[in-house]
C-alpha cells in the first residue's frame, strides 16, 4: 500500500497572497501543490501567523476547490520576530517534537519555497537532523504565468550516501586528509594505518584533549602538528599551535611559563608575561612529555582544560583560554597515577582519545617508504638529487628491516642515517661503501646503548628486591636473568619502555603486541612490580 504524502510549510504572505478571479492567473506556490494532476497531496500542514489567519483560510478554500481529497490543517505560530532564528527554530522544533509522525505511513515533504529564509534554514535543519523524517520540497513557478499552471516541484533527499559523486568525494578528502597526517608518506603498517584514519577522523570532528603514548622518536610530536595544520585547513582553529616539553619546565618558572605571571608575582618578574595557554587561545596547545609536569601544575592545567579559566602566577584575577589540548608521553601515565606522581583527574581529563604510536621497530615494513621520503626532501635541502644504487639500497634495507637494527630513536634514527647518508653522496649517489660506514655507525651507537644497560644489570643487587632466602633458592639462571630485567627497568622511563627493550625481537613473532603487561606478570612471579622499583 502506497504511502500518503504529507506537506509541512510555512504560509507565503506575498507569494500566497491574491484577491478575486485574477488570483488564478498568478502562480501561488502552496495552492500549486494541489494542482500537479499526476501528483496527489494528503494531506497540508500549513503553518501561519495569526495575522495572516484570513489568507491561511483563503489558501485552504482554494487549494480544497482543486483538490478536494487533499486535507489542510491550518497551524496557527505566533512569532514576534519572524527574522529571529532562535525564536524560530525553538518554534518549529517544539511543533515537530509534539507532531505525530507516522512514517512507516506516511511520507513527508518540507516546502521550503515560502517563508522568511530565516524559516526556510530552520525546516533545512530539522530535515537535515532528522527531526523531520521526510525530504525537502522544492518548488518553481512556470516559464509563463498561465492560469492553472501549477509549475515544477523537486525533492532534495538530504541523505547524502544516496548520492554517489558525493560518497566519492568525501572518501577521497578522507583518504587526502589520511595523507596529510603521514606526510604523504605510503605506509604499509595495517595497525599504523588503521590508528591514522581514526585520529583523522577525531582530528576534524573533536576538540577534547588527545593523548599520544609512544617511545621517543615515535612522531608524536610532528602527528600534532599536522592534526593542527589539518583543522587549520578545514577553519576549525583560528589560534596557533604552542609547542613546549613539560621536561623542560622546572621549578617556578614551570608555571609562569605555562600560565602566565603579573609583574611582580616574584623575584625576576619585572612585567607581566601572558603564558603559553593564553598564546594558544582558539589554537592547539601540544605538551610533550606531560608526565614530567609537577603536581601544582597538574592541578592549574586541570582547571584550564575543563573550565577554559586559570590564574596566572601572582594574580587574583581569572583570564580566558579556549584551547584544544593535545599531550604526548612516553610513560605509562597509568603507573604513575598508582604512584602518586600524575592526578588522577588529569589522566581521565587527557585520556580521553588516547593512542600508543609504534616504534619504528614495530613498523618495519613503513622503514623504506619512510628512507624514500627523507631522501627527496633531502634532496630539497641540498638543492640537488640523491638516490641508492640499487645493491646499495638493498644492503641498507635488509639491515634496516632486520632484528639487528634496534632503532632506539626511532624516527629521529633514521632521520639522522638517511641525512648522513645523503650529506656524504658524491655525485647525488649513495653507493655500498657509504652504507657500509653508515651501518657500522649504528651498530656501534647501539652497542654503547646495550653495553649501558649490561652495566646497569650488573649494578643491581637482588638482596635489595628479594628475601635472602628466597634469593638463595633460586637457580644461577634465574638470578642472572632477573638481574638484567631489573637493571632495565632501573634505566626505562615507564614500564612499556622497559617493555620494548626486553621483548624487542619476540614482538615480531605475535600478533597481539603488550610487552607492559607481559613484563608486568613476570616482576610479578618474583613478588615485584614497577611501583615498588620505582620507588626505590
Amino acid at each position: 500500500m502506497a504511502k500518503k504524502t504529507v506537506v509541512i510549510g510555512f504560509l507565503g504572505s506575498q507569494l500566497d497572497a491574491g484577491q478575486g478571479a485574477g488570483r488564478w492567473e498568478k502562480w501561488r506556490p502552496t495552492v500549486s501543490l494541489a494542482q500537479h494532476e499526476d501528483t496527489l497531496i494528503h494531506r497540508v500542514e500549513l503553518l501561519h501567523s495569526p495575522q495572516h489567519i484570513r489568507l491561511a483560510e483563503r489558501v485552504k478554500e482554494d487549494i480544497t476547490s482543486v483538490s478536494p481529497d487533499t486535507e489542510v490543517r491550518l497551524i496557527e505560530m505566533a512569532l514576534a520576530d519572524p527574522w529571529d532564528f532562535g525564536e524560530v527554530y525553538a518554534a518549529l522544533y517544539d511543533w515537530v517534537k509534539a507532531y505525530p509522525f507516522k512514517p512507516e505511513r506516511e511520507q513527508y515533504w518540507a516546502h521550503i519555497t515560502t517563508g522568511t529564509h530565516v524559516a526556510q534554514i530552520c525546516m533545512f535543519l530539522l530535515v537535515e537532523a532528522g527531526f523531520i523524517p521526510g525530504v525537502l520540497l522544492q518548488t518553481s513557478p512556470p516559464r509563463k504565468q498561465t492560469h492553472g499552471n501549477p509549475g515544477t516541484y523537486t525533492l532534495i533527499d538530504l541523505d547524502l550516501s544516496r548520492y554517489d559523486i558525493l560518497a566519492q568525494r568525501f572518501e577521497q578528502e578522507h583518504r587526502d586528509a589520511q595523507a596529510f597526517l603521514k606526510s604523504g608518506i605510503p605506509t604499509r603498517n595495517k595497525h599504523f594505518n588503521a590508528l591514522i584514519d581514526e585520529i583523522e577522523r577525531v582530528a576534524v570532528r573533536s576538540t577534547a584533549p588527545i593523548l599520544f603514548t609512544g617511545p621517543t622518536g615515535a612522531g608524536k610530536s610532528h602527528l600534532a602538528r599536522r592534526m593542527f595544520e589539518l583543522k587549520k585547513a578545514r577553519h576549525q582553529v583560528k589560534g596557533l599551535f604552542v609547542e613546549v616539553n613539560c621536561a623542560t619546565l622546572q621549578g617556578d618558572g614551570a608555571a609562569s611559563t605555562l600560565f602566565g605571571h603579573k609583574k611582580g608575582a616574584f623575584t625576576g618578574a619585572v612585567v607581566d608575561r601572558p603564558g603559553l595557554l593564553c598564546t594558544a587561545h582558539e589554537g592547539v596547545l601540544f605538551l610533550d612529555e606531560i608526565g614530567e609536569l609537577g603536581l601544582d601544575e597538574q592541578a592549574m592545567l586541570l582547571k584550564a582544560v575543563e573550565e577554559k579559566r586559570f590564574y596566572p602566577v601572582g594574580s587574583d584575577k581569572e583570564v580566558a583560554s579556549d584551547f584544544q589540548l593535545i599531550a604526548g608521553t612516553n610513560r605509562d601515565l597509568r603507573l604513575d597515577v598508582a604512584a602518586g606522581r600524575f592526578r588522577e583527574d588529569l589522566y581521565a581529563r587527557v585520556n580521553i582519545w588516547s593512542y600508543e604510536l609504534p616504534g619504528l621497530s614495530q613498523r618495519t615494513e613503513d622503514i623504506e617508504p619512510n628512507v624514500d621520503h627523507l631522501l627527496a626532501r633531502s634532496g630539497v635541502e641540498m638543492g640537488r638529487a640523491v638516490r641508492f644504487n640499487a645493491e646499495a639500497k638493498s644492503m641498507y634495507m635488509r639491515f634496516a628491516q632486520s632484528s639487528e637494527a634496534a632503532w632506539l630513536g626511532n624516527f629521529r634514527d633514521l632521520t639522522a642515517s638517511v641525512t648522513r647518508m645523503a650529506t656524504l653522496a658524491e655525485g647525488g649517489r649513495i653507493t655500498t661503501d657509504l652504507v657500509e660506514a653508515e651501518l657500522q655507525r649504528l651498530r656501534w651507537m647501539w652497542q654503547r646503548a646495550d653495553h649501558d644497560n649490561d652495566a646497569a644489570s650488573e649494578a643491581v643487587d637482588l638482596s635489595q628486591w628479594i628475601e635472602p632466602k628466597t634469593l638463595a633458592d633460586m637457580d644461577l639462571f634465574d638470578r642472572l636473568q632477573l638481574q638484567a630485567v631489573i637493571g632495565v627497568c632501573l634505566t626505562a622511563k615507564s614500564l612499556s619502555d622497559a617493555g620494548r627493550r626486553l621483548f624487542d625481537r619476540s614482538r615480531e613473532q605475535r600478533s597481539a603486541v603488550n610487552d607492559a603487561d607481559r613484563l608486568r606478570k613476570y616482576l610479578a612471579k618474583f613478588g615485584l612490580s614497577w611501583q615498588l622499583l620505582t620507588k626505590r
